[in-house]
Order: C-alpha cells, then sequence, then structure tokens
C-alpha cells in the first residue's frame, strides 16, 4: 500500500548510488500513472522498470500446529535510480531491490524481522517483467502459471516456505487500478490486491519446522510520484473479511494531524465493489500504545467508519514497531490485527502506521 515502508530504506542506498554516478549522466524519464494507459492482467504481474517505485507486498495470518496465531509479512521492493538509462554496462547501479520480512508472535511479544538491500545484478537480485518473479540472495518470490505465490526466505531468525494460492479474481484498486493518493491527479499509483489467498507451508525457528496453513493478502503497486508535500505518513489497513470481502482503508496524514487524503475499498464475495471517497472515510483512534524504545505513541486500535459501514481495529499484540536505527533508520508500526463489528469478529489483516516518530522525508 502507498509507497511501502520501505522507502524510508531508501536514503543511504539511493546516496551511495550517486556517488558511483557521473555528473554529466542523463537522469532517466520515468513513466507516468495515466487513465490513457490502464493496468492490464496478467501483463502487468511482472516489474515495470520504467517506473520509480514498485512494491510486492504479502501479509497474514498463519495457524501454527498447536492452534496459535502467528502473523507474516514479506515485501518485495524495486526502486529505479538516478543512474543513466543509456549505460550499458550490467554492473551498472540502474535498479536497487530491496527486501523485508517480519513476524508477529504473541509468545515472542515483538517483532522478528530480517532485511536485505542491493542493485540489481544478474541473478543474484532481480524483478521481472511478464510475471511476478522477485529475487534478492536466497529470498525469492514467484508467480506461477496457476496463479499461486512461492516465497522463500532465509532470515536470521526464522525460515518461511510458503505456497500462496488464489481464490479470488486479483481487486484493481481505485479507479479500475489507478488509486489516488492525494488531492492532485498526479498523486496516484497502478495498484491491485490479491486477497483471500490460501497459504500452506512451513516456518522454521530454532532448529524446528512446523506445518502451518493460513490467509494471506498481496498488493502490487507501482508509480514514478511521491505524495503530497505537506504528507507526513500514512494509516493503513488491508483485511480479509470472513464473509469474503475484501477491505482496504488508508488515510495520508499531514503534520498536525489533518486528512489529506483518505479511502476505503470493499468487495464483497460476488465481486461487487463499493468505494468511498475523503468525504465518507473517518478514522478514530480507539486506543493508543506508547514503545518504550522509540517512544512513539501510536494509535493501535482504531475505528474506521465509510459510508453505513463501520469496523474496529484491533492488534493481534501491542509491540509490532520495526526500529532498524541501527540500520536503516526507519521505524514504523505493521503488524497483525483482528477486525470486528458490534463486538463481533469479522476478519483479519495487517494494520501499517508511519510518520509518528517523524515525518516521512521522501
Amino acid at each position: 500500500m502507498l509507497l511501502r515502508s520501505m522507502l524510508l530504506q531508501l536514503t543511504l542506498l539511493l546516496s551511495l548510488v550517486m556517488l558511483a554516478t557521473p555528473s554529466h549522466s542523463a537522469a532517466p524519464n520515468f513513466a507516468a500513472v495515466t487513465p490513457a494507459k490502464p493496468l492490464l492482467l496478467p501483463n502487468d504481474f511482472g516489474a515495470h522498470p520504467a517506473f520509480r517505485t514498485e512494491w510486492w507486498y504479502a501479509t497474514g495470518w498463519l495457524a501454527m500446529p498447536d492452534g496459535k496465531p502467528l502473523g507474516f509479512q514479506i515485501t518485495f521492493f524495486r526502486s529505479a535510480t538516478d543512474h543513466d538509462a543509456a549505460n550499458p554496462s550490467a554492473l551498472a547501479p540502474k535498479q536497487l531491490i530491496i527486501a523485508h520480512v517480519a513476524l508477529s508472535d504473541p509468545a515472542v511479544g515483538k517483532l522478528q524481522h530480517d532485511q536485505k538491500a542491493g542493485r540489481e545484478s544478474f541473478d543474484i537480485a532481480y524483478a521481472k517483467a511478464g510475471n511476478t518473479d522477485v529475487k534478492l540472495d536466497n529470498w525469492t518470490l514467484k508467480r506461477a502459471s496457476d496463479g499461486s505465490y512461492r516465497v522463500d526466505i532465509v532470515a536470521r531468525e526464522f525460515t518461511l516456505a510458503l505456497k500462496m494460492a488464489p481464490t479470488q479474481l486479483p481487486m484493481l484498486q481505485g479507479d479500475n487500478g489507478i488509486s489516488r493518493k492525494g488531492p492532485e491527479a498526479a498523486q496516484a499509483s497502478y495498484y491491485y490486491s490479491e486477497p483471500h489467498l490460501q497459504v500452506s507451508g512451513s516456518v522454521t525457528r530454532k532448529g524446528e519446522t512446523a506445518a502451518v496453513s493460513g490467509t494471506a493478502w498481496l498488493d502490487h503497486e507501482w508509480s514514478s510520484t511521491s505524495l503530497h508535500p505537506d504528507a507526513v505518513g500514512w494509516d493503513w489497513v488491508g483485511a480479509n473479511l470472513d464473509n469474503g470481502s475484501a477491505l482496504v482503508a488508508f488515510r495520508i496524514r499531514d503534520k498536525h494531524g489533518a486528512v489529506l487524503w483518505a479511502h476505503v475499498g470493499l468487495r464483497d464475495a460476488s465481486g461487487k465493489i463499493m468505494q468511498f471517497s475523503p468525504d465518507q472515510v473517518r478514522f478514530t483512534t480507539l486506543r493508543n500504545w506508547r514503545s518504550l524504545r522509540t517512544n512513539a505513541v501510536y494509535p493501535v486500535a482504531l475505528q474506521i467508519q465509510a459510508g453505513p459501514f463501520t469496523w474496529q481495529i484491533l492488534p493481534l499484540q501491542d509491540d509490532q514497531e520495526l526500529d532498524s536505527r541501527q540500520s536503516t533508520g526507519a521505524i514504523y508500526w505493521e503488524g497483525a490485527v483482528r477486525l470486528t463489528r458490534d463486538g463481533k469478529p469479522v476478519g483479519r489483516g495487517y494494520l501499517e502506521l508511519t510518520g509518528y516518530v517523524k515525518p516521512l522525508k521522501l
């Protein structure tokens, strides 16, 4: 969703790339999001190197053999640099690949996470066009001909080997896949989701492998523009509802907490999509949580209203903050959440909260 939290990790990498870029290099002319070129599947499952930024973002809930829940998040991010696109060298840093993975386990009490980053090169790091096929070292996300995804991640504290199989058609976000992110038409991205993916596979931790099953949500988004200049962060949720519906809701905030833009998309089990404009969407904080590490205060429990619909968002665990000050410097909250209506459980998803430590700088 939006300019994934991975954008926060680009600062150091891009500065290194700029040092390696000759001053006389011609800056690339990045492609634009335009209604004249609609999002088309299956053509757009793959990478779009002509655009500045792109990400594949998978989140979900897993059930361990004892029935206990485990949240997971996997992101692969591609970013084109300002390096001369005409440079014929295979080693030219034209594209950066970044990946991040995290587990939410109430038994652990905080996120277990890992990250990688590098320039696109040979068979080590790439994002291929045509179909989803992204790799960074020994981390991979690949879409098969039947539409299922294979995920293989060997992180510091755990290993994931998962298959995510579709049970519904992809959901085009916004206006047939063009998703507005601000009051100006140029503040937009191409964006589709694949909700209600059926997950099977295994999780290995501390040398022990456990079979898992569950449900997941996958976002694929690409653009060449950033957010509104007054934006400092966003709140976003993507959720698989128990009745087969799929929900996306987000708001983009300024430094005073005012909403610069908001949107809700709701697709029912029959495929009917309802869109709610900023004036129809309201986020209300139900409960805050303060991090003892960063002193940041996050609205980890929220109420979201969209037209006649209301949902409560409740965290699997309060501490799902990612604090990477020792590496990339990014600090944000991203974790598994339950959804309720009138006190009854109605679904599960993931919530992302950014810009609560310091303003987002792209």
